[in-house]
């Protein structure tokens, strides 16, 4: 699974437009996160159609890149989510972005979209999920 991250302008209306590109694409947005610092911003996202969502973005003129998602399953208490990124870190993989998928029993289910997904799931080992 990819997931989208497309550079915004940090303005008012930035957000809703590639929305509303994506919307009346028939693109439904499955999973998301988003921030701003400055004079610019990022939103990432997953789809339920990534053919669909290159294409819009690209006929949009977004600047975006795409990077592949490693779901890791932690454990709903303190420290799991810093044991599992200093994991990656160790192994040289860059965590671009990251959102919480879900939930399985009482495990967090976050993906992290990474650099080298293949390098982060080794690290992660017993936590990767799926």
């Amino acid at each position: 699974m990819k997931a989208f991250i497309v550079d915004l302008a940090n303005r008012p209306g930035s957000l809703a437009a590639v929305c509303e590109a994506l919307g009346a694409g028939g693109v439904n947005i499955a999973g998301l996160a988003g921030a701003a610092a400055g004079a610019t911003g990022s939103f990432a996202f997953t789809a339920d159609n990534e053919a669909g969502a290159r294409s819009i973005l690209d006929a949009h003129g977004s600047i975006y890149r795409e990077v592949t998602l490693v779901v890791a399953a932690l454990e709903h208490r303190p420290g799991t989510l810093a044991a599992a990124a200093r994991q990656i870190a160790d192994a040289g993989v860059n965590v671009e972005t990251m959102f919480a998928v879900g939930m399985d029993g009482e495990k967090v289910l976050v993906a992290f979209g990474v650099s080298d997904a293949a390098a982060a799931r080794v690290a992660l080992g017993e936590l990767a999920a799926g």
